[in-house]
């Protein structure tokens, strides 16, 4: 379990302050880019769109995908100024 293929992240820069919430998502980015999948599940739209695909979930129903370009998204903490 210490190269796993696919990575399920809840919530992983809740409660984070800007500076670590960036590099969190930062090193979940590199891995992806590594070839490994990683599913975020977040609150915070900063976070969701430095994603490829956003799932829109309410009430358990998918409500949307969409397809997202991470590069077109600020970096993290610009979301936060």
């Amino acid at each position: 379990i210490t190269n796993p293929q696919v990575l399920l992240a809840d919530e992983p820069t809740g409660a984070l302050d800007s500076k670590t919430s960036g590099e969190v998502m930062q090193l979940l980015t590199d891995l992806n880019a590594e070839g490994r999948t990683v599913v975020v599940v977040t609150h915070e739209s900063g976070v969701a769109y430095r994603t490829k695909k956003i799932v829109h979930i309410q009430d358990g129903v998918i409500g949307s995908i969409e397809e997202n370009d991470p590069k077109q998204t600020k970096p993290f903490g610009e979301l936060m100024k």
